[in-house]
């Protein structure tokens, strides 16, 4: 496995690693901070060039996970590692529960310690849930979702592609957010929202329009 990334996030991703007694061949990337170690607390490597990923995935492991938040980003660093023959892993801790009943988790994703999933619940390519996070049923979350620390999603909510709710943020039931959302931190969201905005507060509303996305 490689975790594209190597500060940060890239280390609780880690820990899901171990967790999940999956350390064989583990690598990281990380060809932007010039102050990484050659290897990650002494024992994993990291690569540094396009090249080195392509050849450790032809001949070692092809998995890769995404170990860096940003909906954007992680939705750019999927599309240039598959290009060079990476394949996306969901990487889900094992202390994270999750319903027996009509759940879909597409590839990508990660989901970390102590997150609830209950029934019905459809998370989308690539979705960032942080640690100590509940979905309710019957919701959707979309591609490249992310939801920080504590996030509570009631049932019955659509969360729209590359959206970012901040920690400790929660949604009431039966909303519909709209794509490219960031939800400021500690936020209570009690209507629906648009696609390309920014809203923050109890209850939550809209301090500015965001750019649209170019994909």
């Amino acid at each position: 496995m490689l975790i594209v990334g190597a500060k940060g996030f890239a280390k609780e991703v880690l820990e899901i690693l171990h967790q999940l007694n999956q350390l064989e061949n583990l690598v990281f990337y990380d060809d932007v901070n010039k102050d990484i170690p050659k290897k990650i607390f002494g024992k994993f490597s990291v690569l540094k060039t396009m090249q080195e990923a392509k050849n450790y995935f032809k001949t070692i492991d092809n998995r890769f996970t995404i170990g860096i938040g940003n909906p954007v980003l992680r939705k750019q660093l999927s599309d240039k590692f598959t290009a060079i023959g990476g394949e996306i892993t969901s990487i889900i801790s094992p202390k994270a529960t999750i319903g027996h009943y009509g759940n879909q988790i597409e590839v990508g994703c990660n989901i970390m310690t102590g997150t609830v999933i209950t029934s019905d619940i459809y998370i989308k390519k690539g979705a960032l849930i942080n640690l100590n996070c509940t979905i309710g049923h019957d919701s959707i979350l979309g591609n490249f979702v992310e939801l920080s620390p504590g996030v509570h999603i009631s049932g019955n909510c659509k969360i729209g592609d590359y959206t970012v709710l901040g920690t400790n943020a929660s949604v009431l039931p039966k909303l519909t957010i709209g794509k490219n959302v960031i939800i400021g931190a500690g936020s209570l969201v009690t209507k629906n929202l648009p696609d390309n905005c920014l809203a923050l507060g109890i209850p939550a509303k809209i301090l500015k329009e965001l750019s649209p996305l170019k994909f």
